[in-house]
């Protein structure tokens, strides 16, 4: 999930010259947009944070529906779903260049709400412990055990009621996403430079399976 959702935000941003990963950085700039009095901007920004917030929401209904009827593959219909519209992605994208001032605003939405969907799926499925359509929380959790694992427990003392221990298993989980995550970019970055909207078809096919 996290090699694909690299692929996405990078391949994405080749094709449209924006990240729909990244609602800081999509806030922040309906910020700057009013105060430049761009009012255009900002209710582009705003649609954007809405179509990855609706896509959060859809995970979140679907799961808690699935969970309440004890449905085994509540997180597999999710898949399904984003395999889809990364189907439709791929499939169209290359077609709509003739219509520029309404594709690009139209596969924004797209990429954000599928990017919204996957972040609640990953974070659902793993108990909030783990996201992967963002690195900021991942690397700031690899900083975190890093400094445990090299931390010097000297005092006997202090070790009795405050020993500094580092999860490695949770370092390599991040360190593992945080890598996936990187190559996605690049391969995303490369294959969408290369072949274009179609390089999102294996992306969608990973899905499927």
């Amino acid at each position: 999930m996290a090699f694909v959702a690299g692929v996405v935000n990078a391949g994405g941003f080749l094709a449209i010259a924006r990240y729909t990963h990244h609602m800081s950085g999509i806030i922040s700039a309906i910020g700057d947009d009013l105060a430049l009095n761009d009012l255009i901007s900002v209710l582009g920004g705003i649609s954007l944070l809405l179509s990855f917030l609706f896509g959060a929401v859809t995970t979140a209904i679907i799961v808690n529906w699935g969970h309440r009827r004890k449905i085994h593959s509540e997180f597999a219909l999710l898949l399904l779903v984003e395999a889809i519209l990364l189907l439709v992605f791929g499939l169209v994208g290359a077609n709509l260049n003739l219509y520029l001032p309404l594709t690009v605003p139209a596969i924004a939405l797209l990429l954000c709400f599928v990017m919204g969907l996957q972040n609640a799926i990953v974070t659902k499925a793993s108990r909030a412990e783990i996201r992967t359509t963002h690195m900021t929380g991942v690397i700031t959790n690899i900083g975190i055990e890093l400094d445990k694992l090299i931390y010097w427990n000297k005092s006997q003392e202090a070790n009795l009621s405050g020993y500094v221990k580092a999860n490695r298993g949770k370092l390599k989980t991040h360190l593992f996403i945080f890598g996936m995550f990187l190559i996605g970019g690049i391969i995303g970055a490369i294959s969408f430079k290369k072949v274009g909207y179609i390089a999102a078809l294996p992306l969608s096919l990973s899905l499927f399976c």
